[in-house]
């Protein structure tokens, strides 16, 4: 079986803007992104990888470079299959005005109905995110590839993996820097793991032991 590592990039400051950062360039990791990057090269630092993908976007890239440090011998290839949902007019307006639209609803409750204005449907969104996992998969038999991209496409590739209708992908939570795992080989998927951040809160307990011994 291929076994396949969903990495969510790590934190950024785009989101103290307030705004649907999507596909806006020079969106970058801050000081705490890099340090959660680095957490998670560490933990898979012994780890296995034959490939390491990612969304073609400077915060994925800047995870996988993390990743890529502890695994010299790969490169990161860019893959747009699996990169951020095209929210056409919605990237970069307020999240606050988009909370007051009604489509933003329809994406919280039913998004298998929800298309942005020129931008993409979210059923399109699955469908071209499962189609390269795929893809990926036929190119990787029985290797183990990592996958860097964003919560809401990696939200959807588990859902259709863990046979969940579309609607019901919000309810996955997947939080930045973690690791979901699926094994996919000729007969069912597996999905191992999902939202395992073990090695964040590892270094969250490191850094409040450390603040605590300043303290004193």
């Amino acid at each position: 079986m291929t076994q396949i590592l969903l990495v969510r990039h790590a934190v950024n400051d785009f989101v103290k803007t307030g705004r649907l950062a999507g596909w806006t360039p020079e969106v970058h990791l801050n000081d705490d992104g890099i340090a959660q990057a680095v957490a998670l090269g560490e933990r898979l630092r012994e780890t296995r990888i034959h490939a390491i993908y990612s969304s073609p976007l400077e915060r994925t890239i800047e995870t996988a470079e993390a990743i890529a440090a502890h695994h010299p011998a790969l490169e990161i290839r860019h893959e747009p299959g699996i990169g951020e949902v095209r929210y056409g007019d919605w990237q970069g307006q307020s999240i606050a005005a988009l909370r007051m639209r009604k489509m933003w609803q329809v994406v919280q409750e039913t998004p298998s109905r929800a298309v942005f204005p020129n931008g993409e449907a979210m059923r399109e969104v699955q469908a071209r995110a499962v189609s390269t996992i795929e893809r990926l998969v036929i190119a990787h038999p029985r290797e183990t590839i990592v996958i860097v991209s964003h919560a809401d496409i990696i939200k959807m590739v588990v859902a259709h993996y863990m046979g969940a209708h579309l609607d019901m992908f919000q309810r996955f939570d997947i939080a930045p820097a973690s690791i979901s795992i699926i094994s996919l080989g000729f007969n069912r998927p597996f999905v191992v793991t999902v939202n395992d951040t073990a090695h964040i809160q590892q270094m969250e307990r490191e850094r409040k032991a450390e603040k605590k011994q300043s303290a004193q």
